[in-house]
Order: C-alpha cells, then sequence, then structure tokens
C-alpha cells in the first residue's frame, strides 16, 4: 500500500499521467464499441429503421451510465482521497458499498424497464415504423442492465487502485467478444436485431464477471464481505461526490429524450421525415461518444492523481497533472474537430447507406451540431476536476449549465424557429457557454489553490 500512495505522490507526472489514461483511453474507446458496433451491423443487416430503433433505446444506456457513473466517479474520488489521508478503512467501505449498490440498482432498473417497456419506447420518441424493432432490441438487452451497470461503476474502482490495465482487460474483453457475435448472429444466424441484442448482453455478461473477480485482488486494500455491506455514511460520500455525474448524465438522458420528440415531431413536417432524422442524429450521437470516450479516459486517468496529491496537499503536483490534462484534451478536441467538419459523409456511411436526402441531413447534422468539439474537452475536463478535488458542487454546476441550463430550453425553442435544423443548432450555441463558465471557474480554482513548494512534478 505505501509503495502505491508513494507512486502517486511522486512518481513524475508526464509518465504517472500516461500510465493512467493509456488503459483508460482504451477501455472507454472499447465500452464505446458495444453500441457502435450494433450500429454498424444493424444499419448495414437491417437498414436505417434498425438504427433508429438503437437510436430509441439509447436512453437506457444513459440511465445505466448516470448510475452506474455516480458510483463509480464518486466511490474512486472518495477511495483516492482516502488514501491521501491514510483512512484505511473508509477506503474500504467505499469501494464495498459502491459496488453492492450499483448492483441492486442494476437489478431494480432491469425489472421497471420490462415491466413498462412500451411506455417508456414511446416516450423515447419511437415511430410507428421503428417500434417493432425497437421493442426486440430494448427487451433482449435490457437483461444486460444490471452487468453493464456493475461494469461501469466497478471500472473507476479497481483503475483507482492502480490497476488501469486490468480494467481495460475487462472491458476489451467484452467488446472484441461483441464484435465476433455481431456479425455472426445478424448475418450467419439470420436473427436480425435481435441478434445485435443477444452479442450485447453476452458481452456484458463478460466484463461484470471479469470486474467481479478483481474483489480479490485489491492492492492498496484488502476487502473482507463485510465491506460490501452498504454503509449510509459512505453512501452519502460517494453520491456527494458523484452527483455531478448523475447530474450530468441525467440531464443527457433528458436532452436524449427530448431530442428524438423533437426530431419525431418536425422531421415529420420536413422534407427529411422522423425516421431519417432520428436515425442520422443516433449515428451522430455515437460518432461523438468516440471522442467523448477519449477525453473521458484522459480525465480519468488524472483524477485518482489530482484526489491523492489534493488529499496529500501537495497542490504543485495537483496544478501540474491539471496543466497537463488539459493540453491532452484540447489535442485530442482538435483532431476529432478536424475530422467531425472534413469527413462527415464517410463517417455516416460507416453506419449503412440511405437516400441522398439521408446524407444531406447527416453531412449538415455533423458539422452544425459537432462544430465546437474543439472547445468541449476543457468542459468535460473541468466537470471531473472538481469532483477530484472534492468540490462536487462546482462540478454538478457546470453539468447543469451545458445540459440543463443552455441545451434543453434551445432545443425546445430553436425548432419553432428553424424546423428540424433548429435541433442541430442548439449544441454548439450550448457548448460555447458552456465552455466560457467552465473555463472561469476553473481558472479561479487553480489561481486561489495554495502554492507549495519542492513537489515533484
Amino acid at each position: 500500500m505505501e509503495t502505491k500512495e508513494n507512486t502517486m505522490g511522486t512518481r513524475p507526472l508526464p509518465g504517472l499521467l500516461l500510465s493512467m489514461a493509456v488503459p483508460a483511453v482504451i477501455a472507454n474507446l472499447v465500452n464505446s464499441l458495444y453500441n457502435i458496433v450494433d450500429q454498424i451491423f444493424i444499419g448495414h443487416g437491417v437498414g436505417y429503421l434498425g438504427n433508429a430503433a438503437t437510436s430509441i433505446a439509447f436512453p437506457l444506456t444513459t440511465v445505466c451510465m448516470a448510475f452506474g457513473l455516480t458510483c463509480g466517479i464518486g466511490g474512486s474520488a472518495n477511495f483516492n482521497l482516502a488514501l491521501g489521508r491514510k483512512e484505511t478503512e473508509k477506503a474500504r467501505k467505499v469501494v464495498g458499498t459502491a459496488s453492492s449498490v450499483v448492483l441492486i440498482i442494476g437489478i431494480i432498473v432491469c425489472i421497471l424497464t420490462n415491466l413498462f417497456l412500451e411506455p417508456l419506447l414511446i416516450l423515447f420518441g419511437a415511430t410507428d415504423h421503428v417500434m417493432d424493432y425497437a421493442m426486440q432490441y430494448t427487451r433482449i438487452t435490457s437483461f444486460g442492465i444490471p452487468f453493464l451497470m456493475f461494469s461501469t461503476g466497478v471500472n473507476p474502482l479497481v483503475r483507482a487502485d492502480g490497476s488501469s490495465a486490468y480494467s481495460m482487460t475487462a472491458i476489451v474483453a467484452g467488446a472484441v467478444l461483441n464484435t465476433i457475435l455481431d456479425p455472426v448472429f445478424i448475418f450467419v444466424f439470420g436473427w436480425g436485431i435481435a441478434g445485435a441484442a443477444i452479442a450485447t448482453l453476452i458481452s456484458q455478461i463478460l466484463s461484470a464477471v471479469i470486474l467481479a473477480v478483481y474483489s480479490r485482488r485489491f492492492k492498496s486494500v484488502q476487502l473482507s464481505a463485510g465491506d460490501f455491506i452498504p454503509s449510509l455514511d459512505s453512501l452519502k460520500s460517494i453520491v456527494s461526490l458523484g452527483m455531478s455525474s448523475f447530474i450530468f448524465q441525467s440531464s443527457m438522458l433528458v436532452i436524449q429524450i427530448v431530442t428524438n420528440n423533437m426530431l419525431r415531431t418536425y422531421g415529420a413536417v420536413s422534407v427529411y421525415g422522423s425516421d431519417i432524422a432520428i436515425a442520422i442524429a443516433g449515428i451522430v450521437t455515437k460518432i461523438n461518444s468516440i471522442f467523448i470516450a477519449v477525453i473521458i479516459g484522459i480525465v480519468q486517468g488524472a483524477q485518482p492523481i489530482i484526489g491523492y496529491n489534493y488529499g496529500a496537499k501537495k497542490y504543485g503536483r495537483v496544478k501540474g497533472i491539471v496543466r497537463l490534462m488539459l493540453i491532452a484534451a484540447f489535442v485530442v478536441s482538435l483532431i476529432c474537430f478536424t475530422v467531425f467538419e472534413c469527413f462527415p459523409r464517410q463517417l455516416i456511411s460507416l453506419f449503412g447507406g440511405g437516400s441522398e436526402l439521408y446524407f444531406a441531413f447527416g453531412i449538415k447534422y455533423v458539422r452544425v451540431f459537432l462544430f465546437f468539439t474543439i472547445l468541449n474537452g476543457i468542459q468535460i475536463a473541468s466537470t471531473t476536476f472538481f469532483q477530484a478535488i472534492g468540490k462536487a458542487g462546482r462540478g454538478a454546476l457546470l453539468s447543469l449549465t451545458k445540459q440543463v441550463i443552455f441545451l434543453l430550453p434551445l432545443l425546445v425553442l430553436l425548432p419553432r424557429f428553424m424546423g428540424v435544423e433548429g435541433v442541430m443548432y442548439a449544441g454548439p450555441a450550448s457548448d460555447l457557454v458552456a465552455f466560457l463558465t467552465a473555463a472561469s471557474l476553473l481558472y479561479m480554482e487553480m489561481k486561489h489553490m495554495p502554492n507549495t513548494e519542492n513537489d515533484a512534478v
């Protein structure tokens, strides 16, 4: 345990960030491939109505991310802060509580989804043409909710323990299996969209099992069975530091539902139609998820380093790792912005073909909706920074700023004046204001952070 603490507090920051961030980036990228691979194979094997169906089902994945990341990010932040303060018992209870609570919530969400599936899909924006596909796909994948939620919640805890490679392996194993099973079940067995759902379910189970095995291998603490009995005090701490993640993901859920319904309503009176609009929006969300996966991987790699050193009052190292994190986030944002703006048709084509109207709407949607990708990395990094140092309120404020305070009203108002295209213009408008807010708060926090001497960077 002492060696791990000294490494977090003394190892040169560039190499330390690289060792923590690269596995996290790979794990997140591969994890994002679950839905992307499904959508690519479904697009080629079923058509754009199948793609629209996965877009309708996607809010359930966001529900899993909301609860999973609340426990995972909140748990890992508390875990590293406790280790930095040498509070070993508190660190153990945080890990056990986060792991058990996220699994319990997953089981409850699975049951509720199956009880109210059709009303949920209508709420999510399903059209008459899409409903049958959406029902098939979501009914099967709903049984993977406990496993997906458990993986999402436990993965940050494993990474916070210094085992980034193990956490990466768990996610990669599931995604690779999904990629293998998708074409077999869809094309060889002829199961269509149901085959994609079965492949996803099996793969999610594999990842969850691999992560569950790690409970006996924690390096920083030794867990006992009693640690997995949920502790109210630990849960409060987890929710406190994980709340900004919950707010961010929950607001994304609302945004996805509102977006689908706006596209269904205003797409129906446009030349494109509702189904094309919903299918393209879902594809753009998946394309953007690649960018988000890389950025979140970078900040997840930085988070344990920030949390440990902040808890140990090594503020010089905190400032150093934040600078490295922001530089990396900006470089990735610039690369993705260039790709999105220069190759929109090629990106859309990965997910199957369509009419010229389909591609015309898709190209414009990519270029407009993702225009301020170049700034979004800073906004995401800032939100996670405040979680890592225990200032969850500011992290929650940044999450609310982007999704609820700005984007949601624009999604409702702009289509009234611009029709279906108003949905795509709401994205960059809210991105710009969210960036300015995040950059201001981050600058003030860094400016007022105490300076310390002799902190190796």
